[in-house]
């Protein structure tokens, strides 16, 4: 908490206007590699974020773990004034990042034609639930409904049952690395080409997910299938899936290519199978997955978890035991890599929250302070970088603008 500041993005100045999860994550994850990150938030609400749990008594715990690195001040966009402030911010930072519902900027006067005469560089990413064109573009968008829109959701869980969500914002995070990866692009374009004019980016919700699922659409256009719903890597390779062990434990266990296999069938001793033609290619095995299965699943289920993992690792096989929240706290490779690391809360005292990733040799990236309280960088942000006065300050915060 007390590390200087450094990352590779240290002198990037970030104006997260955002709220909740995939946008917000975006900045969080600039702000973890050195970029300083000013969130502006509504006066007296502040982000959706802060009321959404789980919660510890007042405390929303997801909030420690996605606001770090960012300095918050409060600022309604509703008011002239607000809109006068917000345009001197702009003047000063190298990215916006938005999500509000596609034309709320635009009625506000603050589209990107204007906002670019305050800042003729200005990076601004866009993102919203289906982009900010198209028929769809001002339907509400969120990330559960919008991974049904992307086509994942379809074909998660069992062909007996209804599709499956995800338990979580899956989506929103995965947006949130193309709004990071975005800035970067867009910054390093600037940079590299000694340009003298920013651009914006759109990013609608349900294409993050949709970008990962090019098999479906190769599948579709030259075959014609809809994939259906099937757990586990299915119709990808042969053997994958959840495995039960003997101590009544889980692992997942995949083989994707040949020389997987091959390892798995050395760990089994079923040398066999390597010169059976039902099984010695991976697009063999796939016509005769069902076999495949229970073979596997048998001598799974002859070992206990630690057992199959010590012979699996030692053959090489992709091998995981599935592990709990439990399971990663008291893990020792966790505790190696700092994937979980505690930082000072002003009223829990302390939370334990993710690591940074990805790890820099040279310039890594630190969580250089907590997540703020409402309002908390006011002063700071509007008074020492804008230089408003104590008095200007006090009237604009009792009028409601900030």
């Amino acid at each position: 908490m007390t590390a200087k500041n450094y990352g590779p993005l240290t002198g990037i100045k970030v104006l997260d206007v955002s709220t909740m999860i995939a946008a917000p994550f975006g900045a969080t994850l600039l702000g973890d590699l050195g970029a300083e990150v000013i969130k502006v938030e509504m006066p007296k609400k502040g982000d959706t974020l802060r009321s959404v749990g789980p919660w510890k008594g007042d405390e929303p715990l997801r909030w420690p773990g996605l606001s770090r690195n960012k300095k918050s001040v409060t600022l309604d966009l509703h008011h002239e004034e607000g809109k006068a402030i917000f345009k001197r911010l702009v003047s000063h930072v190298d990215v916006l990042i938005e999500n509000f519902r596609p034309g709320t900027l635009e009625r506000w006067g603050l589209d990107y034609e204007t906002l670019k005469q305050e800042n003729p560089k200005l990076i601004m990413v866009r993102v919203s639930g289906y982009g900010q064109t198209g028929p769809y573009r001002e339907k509400a968008g969120f990330g559960t409904p919008c991974t049904a829109f992307s086509g994942h959701t379809f074909i998660q869980g069992y062909p007996d049952r209804p599709p499956v969500s995800p338990s979580y914002s899956l989506l929103d995070y995965i947006t949130g690395v193309y709004v990071a990866f975005a800035a970067v692009s867009a910054l390093y374009y600037l940079e590299k080409n000694n340009d003298s004019e920013g651009q914006e980016v759109d990013i609608g919700l349900y294409e993050s997910m949709f970008r990962f699922l090019e098999f479906l659409v190769a599948e579709y256009d030259q075959l014609g299938k809809v994939r259906q719903r099937t757990p586990g890597l299915a119709g990808h390779s042969s053997p994958a899936g959840t495995y039960e062990t003997k101590d009544g434990k889980f692992v997942v266990l995949v083989c994707s290519t040949d020389s997987t296999f091959n390892r798995l069938a050395q760990a089994m001793e079923r040398t066999d199978m390597l010169e059976d033609p039902r099984f010695y290619t991976n697009s063999q095995r796939l016509k005769h997955d069902e076999e495949v299965q229970k073979i596997v699943s048998s001598w799974i289920k002859q070992h206990t978890q630690k057992e199959l993992l010590e012979k699996l690792d030692a053959f090489g096989v992709p091998v995981s035991p599935i592990y709990t929240i439990e399971d990663i706290f008291n893990d020792p490779h966790y505790k190696a890599r700092e994937n979980i690391v505690e930082v000072e809360h002003p009223r829990l005292g302390k939370i334990k929250i993710p690591g940074v990733v990805p790890k820099f040799s040279r310039t890594p990236g630190a969580i250089r302070h907590r997540a703020p309280d409402l309002g908390e960088h006011n002063e700071e942000i509007l008074g020492g970088m804008l230089g408003l006065s104590q008095e200007e300050l006090a009237e604009l915060k009792e009028k409601g603008v900030i």
